[in-house]
């Protein structure tokens, strides 16, 4: 990594740890949304922020009168550069208190996406895996998140016997 990606990376991780921390003393707690973004072939699209270690699912807060769906797109289209998508799927069984104690995110399944990714200050780079087989810098929450994901979805076992 360059000095000038390493700089704002220090500075980007400060800044971000300043804000969550005066929002913690405010006792404000915003509600947040993220995404399984998966592509057509059924890789996961995550991202690599630049105030925080790992990949990591793409997502954010509400703004203020905002739908969960209309959010995660917004969302989307800010960290990946999402042009189009297939359907969207809320995860309600996905919880990620284990993975982030005291999150609070809405969780979706977003099929399909296509998407360009984009400079951003926000969004070091976006990356695309097989959900089976994570980079080894993925994110413990992240990982945890996808491994529920997964075990919801996975075919049910054939009878045994039969």
């Amino acid at each position: 990594m360059s000095l000038p990606r390493r700089l704002m990376r220090i500075v980007f991780t400060f800044l971000y740890g300043l804000h969550l921390a005066v929002r913690k003393a405010a006792g404000r707690r915003g509600e947040g949304v993220h995404a399984v973004p998966l592509t057509e072939s059924g890789k996961v699209v995550l991202v690599l922020l630049t105030y925080a270690p790992r990949w990591r699912l793409p997502g954010g807060g509400l703004k203020r009168g905002e739908a969960p769906e209309e959010a995660i797109l917004r969302e989307l289209r800010e960290e990946i550069g999402l042009l189009s998508h297939g359907g969207i799927e809320r995860l309600d069984a996905v919880d990620p208190e284990p993975a982030v104690p005291g999150d609070r995110s809405a969780f979706f399944l977003v099929r399909d996406v296509v998407y360009r990714p984009r400079r951003s200050l926000e969004v070091e780079s976006v990356g695309e895996f097989d959900p089976d087989r994570l980079p080894p810098d993925t994110a413990r929450g992240t990982a945890l998140i996808l491994e529920q994901w997964r075990r919801l979805t996975a075919p049910a076992a054939p009878p045994a016997g039969g």
